[in-house]
């Protein structure tokens, strides 16, 4: 059957009677089931499944439409039992090493995400350019910020993959898109075989996700797919030598380039700041000699609900989305209209309140030590909220290099104890709060948590100094997500200050 899946390459292909093991009931898992039944294939799904409604629905829908659903523990264990298949499409949350997956590769079966399936069902004819982001940190903000600058422009734009919205929507909807901009995972890329961007970029690489990959190398192998088949820029961290490297790597269309971004003054063929000014020297004839201005740090101010100068993280966000959109065709002037129109996302460097001199901010969105290094690079004197799952990361290293920007901790979660750790190594002199751990989904327990952590963090900072909520750390061990700690966060805050409480 494979000479057979080199075929299916747009969506008026034959996919008729194609036998698909769909693996997981996920949002991506429910719509390539779709898709696929849509394109008349024989689709069979497995799933763990819960007992939520969601997932009810989800299975009566696809086994209305046609799709055998098999669910529970025992389906997800091996191989369903005399099922034969010619694809199998797996779900981001399913590892390589899950016995399924093992067994599909064991058997010779190709296996795609959902990335590869929604690729292979673009119209033959006319379809979207794709500008494909990924990254350890970032992803979301540059994606979003790509997307507004494409809008603003005037083009037809969606910002989908990892970020929400699944990629198959946007490949089939009945109205075309002009760009589809698509933030991937590494779990993503693992199965993505043919994708060819119009433009991509990896924005850094650090430790995440360990437990899925194995290991740092094979973590840093799928994010460096994102440039292959690359068709006019693979844009590149200057600060991160191993993004350059991947570039170097990759095997990409004939006269593709290579543009870094850098929050330094930029080299040739690259983007960077000059003052306080985005400047190109990428997309610009006389680039030897001259610039593009495509924006200023004032154009940024308020991205992220404040008028302070952007931290250095939206910053190198905003050149590698600068970048992107310039390989696509889009204006200096436009660029900087899209950036002046751009707010970042809820729970990325969110500024709750600024009262007596003394900034909350809300930076729940750091799921990871590197995420949280970025915000804590952004402010000198930082009373820091830390703690939650830290999936096997290590924390002296960011630790360490934050000591002196210090001024209190307020730990929470339950890996605490590591934080707690290197913080008696690196930073013993700093007055540490420990609040404890809450059960997983008692609001009125971790609401009443997060307002020890707000009264623990009054006590601490000064007028001057910022209080981060920036946990280097999932969220999963007490709240449903880091979107809904962060929530419970910024309630806290407003209520204490609220009270007429301030530091």
């Amino acid at each position: 059957m494979t000479a057979a899946l080199d075929e299916l390459t747009h969506r008026d292909a034959d996919w008729a009677g194609l036998r698909v093991l769909v693996a997981g009931l996920g949002v991506s898992g429910f719509a390539a089931a779709d898709a696929l039944l849509q394109h008349e294939a024989v689709v069979t799904v497995v799933d763990r499944g819960d007992a939520s409604e969601p997932q009810d629905t989800k299975a009566n829908i696809l086994g209305i439409l046609g799709a055998e659903v098999l669910r529970g523990a025992d389906h997800v264990l091996g191989w369903p039992e005399g099922l034969e298949v010619d694809l199998v499409v797996t779900s981001p949350g399913w590892p390589p090493r899950h016995p399924v997956l093992v067994e599909a590769a064991e058997r010779g079966i190709p296996i795609w995400s959902e990335v590869e399936l929604a690729w292979r069902l673009r119209p033959a004819v006319g379809a979207a350019p794709w500008i494909a982001i990924t990254g350890t940190n970032g992803k979301t903000t540059t994606v979003q910020m790509v997307d507004t600058i494409l809008r603003t422009a005037g083009l037809r734009s969606a910002a989908v993959g990892n970020v929400g919205t699944p990629i198959l929507d946007a490949v089939q909807h009945p109205e075309p898109f002009d760009v589809i901009a698509v933030e991937l995972s590494s779990f993503q890329l693992h199965f993505t075989h043919t994708m060819s961007p119009i433009a991509s970029v990896c924005l850094n690489v650090a430790p995440d996700h360990l437990d899925w990959h194995g290991s740092l190398e094979s973590y840093a192998q799928d994010k460096a797919k994102v440039y292959a088949r690359t068709q006019v820029a693979c844009v590149y961290n200057v600060q991160d030598p191993r993004t350059e490297e991947m570039v170097e790597d990759a095997e990409v269309v004939e006269g593709c380039r290579a543009i870094g971004f850098t929050i330094g003054i930029p080299g040739l063929s690259m983007v960077g700041l000059v003052e306080d000014v985005l400047a190109d020297r990428a997309f610009v004839e006389q680039r030897a000699t001259s610039a593009a201005e495509l924006g200023t740090l004032a154009d940024l101010a308020k991205a992220s609900g404040g008028d302070a100068t952007p931290p250095p993280h939206l910053v190198a966000d905003a050149l590698a989305a600068a970048a992107l959109t310039r390989a696509v065709g889009i204006q200096p002037a436009e660029i900087r209209e899209g950036l002046r129109a751009f707010r970042t996302d809820a729970h990325r460097t969110a500024i709750v309140a600024d009262v007596d001199g003394v900034t909350w901010i809300d930076d729940s969105k750091a799921t990871n030590p590197h995420a949280a290094q970025a915000a804590l690079r952004a402010y000198p004197d930082i009373v820091w909220v830390a703690g939650g799952q830290l999936k096997g990361a290590d924390v002296d290293a960011l630790v360490e290099e934050v000591a002196d920007r210090l001024r209190g901790v307020v730990l929470l979660g339950v890996d605490r104890q590591q934080i707690a750790d290197a913080l008696a190594r690196h930073a013993p002199k700093v007055p540490v709060y420990d609040v404890g751990v809450a059960d997983h989904g008692d609001m009125a327990a971790l609401e009443g948590l997060m307002g020890q952590v707000v009264k623990r963090a009054a006590e601490l900072v000064e007028p001057g100094q910022v209080v981060l909520l920036s946990p280097a750390a999932a969220s999963l061990d007490m709240f449903p997500s880091y979107g809904s700690r962060g929530d419970v966060f910024a309630a806290a805050v407003r209520a204490y200050l609220g009270r007429g409480e301030t530091s």
